[in-house]
């Protein structure tokens, strides 16, 4: 156990779990992501915590992390491809 294992972590703390996420218009992800990454570029339609529906046009980069409460990546309108949840 590191120095650190009894500490509950916080929304600014580092990454400890990712998920490949499927994009859907119908299924919500296992848990609320603190961020995303995409693994190639494009647009992303998405369902945030709160319930507030977002697209996100121009191309977002590969590589980038976006720090969005996501609790669903639709499938409509979204081009990006290899998604991952950060949490």
């Amino acid at each position: 156990m590191g120095a650190f294992a009894g500490y509950a972590a916080g929304m600014s703390s580092p990454v400890t779990t990712t998920e490949e996420i499927t994009p859907s218009d119908s299924e919500d992800l296992s848990a609320v992501t603190r961020a995303i990454i995409l693994g190639t570029a494009g647009d992303v339609s998405l369902m945030l915590a709160n319930d507030d529906a977002a697209h996100l046009y121009k191309n977002l980069q590969a590589g980038v992390v976006y720090p969005f409460r996501v609790k669903r990546v639709l499938a409509t309108d979204t081009t990006a491809t290899y998604i991952r949840g950060l949490s």
